[in-house]
């Protein structure tokens, strides 16, 4: 499927929650502060950010965290990411990490996913950041 364009109005919206949302992280170990939005397909939009714990592997990423929100208020299966914007406090690149572009593949492996990348903001497909994602099917 071809990726659907993201309008500047969009990308604007998603990276001003995903700005957002960075204010919010609970990052007290790494002090690595990230935010991310979610475009559904329905047209909203979810935030989320990253929380740490004391006990690392219960600590959950910014994209995920935002997924997750809009899988609870859209529900479950009808749920479609059409775009992910993630950002750090100090605009460092961050693209997503192995378990979020899983779970971002899951929900729209034609997503667009803006970050930033070593020359300034880039946006990939999910299917492109993980080929052969797994699935059931």
């Amino acid at each position: 499927m071809a990726l659907e364009k993201l309008s500047a109005d969009q990308k604007k919206q998603l990276l001003e929650a995903a700005r957002g949302a960075v204010k919010q992280a609970y990052a007290p170990y790494s002090k690595f502060r990230v935010g991310a939005a979610v475009l559904t397909e329905n047209g909203s939009i979810f935030s989320g950010c990253n929380v740490e714990n004391a006990s690392y592997g219960l600590t959950i990423c910014a994209e995920r965290n935002a997924i997750f929100s809009a899988v609870a208020a859209e529900g479950g299966d009808k749920m479609k990411v059409r775009a992910v914007a993630v950002l750090t406090e100090h605009n460092v690149p961050c693209s997503p990490c192995g378990a979020c572009r899983q779970v971002i593949f899951e929900f729209g492996p034609d997503a667009t996913v803006l970050f930033q990348g070593l020359e300034g903001m880039r946006d990939s497909r999910a299917d492109d950041l993980l080929p052969e994602g797994f699935r059931f099917k």
